[in-house]
């Protein structure tokens, strides 16, 4: 089946949530089929969906600048975009594990940059590289056997104005080996001086799917079923809607996994509540997962050991075993 390249009636810029809502609309609408396309917004931070907004950004510093903030459906980190960044949206069918998919996903970003002559490669996780440096953040998540996978693509940033906004944990940036997150990333522009973004973009789209694809033009109804679908992406309950309230509380950065946090609450030294915070990407909610499968274990190592006998956990939180998992709560 051919691919979609799907457009716009219009050139207009319209807020983050619509495309968010756009790749939500199509999974839900069409059952089969792939379908792809390209965006752009004025800035606006995008948070993970387990992500608790206080502690990754700046969120005083972001209203009085007028940057919005707005919480995705997908797992990982905070990012900023604004017309300096290209994002891209893939809707497909899962047929292997959505992470396989993911996978596959980013590898092709990468094809498509190598092709201009960068030197890009996908990461084990979900960066997209220049040489050591990030140009890429995606996530995904999924709805039902619809996979929906989006990242985003800097063409050029503001290195200052993105240092005010995030607040990466220190482990995160340890774990790199540098010291800001304005130090870990790159930019196309770096790379390519001479392309501007509307060139670079149409470069980037036709080596992305270069196996050829269908235009396809959403009408104004379409348009309009998306903008209300958009909705709840404004609800500012969105945001504060991780308030986890725990008697233990524990964080690690774990390779291959990234940044959790576990928030226990304990009831006569047995698990009540579960709660994980974090950049992590999931297949499934694995607060939800984890807590039916803990809830009443013993809260002590060879308690907790014995409830997850036979479970793994890397099913549920992509890079992450029993073993990283005993090491984090305890």
């Amino acid at each position: 089946m051919t691919m979609k390249l799907v457009t716009l009636p219009d050139a207009t810029t319209r807020p983050l949530p619509f495309y968010l809502a756009e790749e939500e609309w199509l999974a839900r609408r069409y059952a089969e089929g792939d379908f792809f396309f390209m965006w752009q917004v004025e800035p606006t931070v995008i948070i993970g969906r387990n992500q608790l907004a206080a502690k990754e950004i700046d969120i005083d510093f972001c209203r009085s600048q007028g940057i919005r903030i707005v919480r995705r459906k997908s797992g990982g980190g905070a990012v900023l975009a604004d017309l300096n960044n290209i994002m891209l949206s893939y809707v497909t069918t899962s047929t292997d594990t959505v992470a396989e998919t993911f996978l596959a996903y980013t590898s092709a970003v990468a094809s498509a940059l190598r092709r201009m002559g960068l030197d890009a490669s996908a990461t084990s996780r979900n960066d997209v590289l220049i040489g050591a440096a990030k140009v890429s953040g995606n996530s995904y998540y999924r709805l039902g056997r619809r996979s929906i996978v989006h990242g985003t693509m800097l063409y050029d940033c503001d290195r200052e104005l993105m240092g005010k906004v995030l607040r990466p944990a220190p482990a995160k940036l340890r774990s790199h080996g540098v010291a800001s997150v304005r130090s870990r990333v790159t930019t196309i522009r770096e790379h390519l001086p001479d392309l501007d973004i509307a060139t670079f973009g149409r470069l980037l789209r036709d080596n992305i799917l270069a196996d050829g694809a269908e235009e396809w033009c959403l009408t104004e109804a379409d348009v309009a079923e998306i903008e209300a679908m958009s909705q709840e992406y404004h609800d500012p309950a969105r945001l504060t809607r991780l308030n986890p309230r725990a008697d233990v509380e524990a964080e690690a950065r774990i390779e291959g996994a990234g940044t959790i946090a576990a928030h226990v609450g304990l009831r006569e030294g047995r698990v009540a509540s579960l709660t994980l915070t974090g950049d992590y990407l999931e297949n499934d909610d694995a607060s939800a997962i984890l807590e039916a499968r803990l809830k009443g274990a013993e809260y002590t190592p060879a308690g907790i050991t014995a409830a997850l006998a036979g479970f793994d956990p890397g099913g549920t939180v992509r890079g992450l075993t029993t073993e990283a998992l005993l090491r984090l709560l305890f």
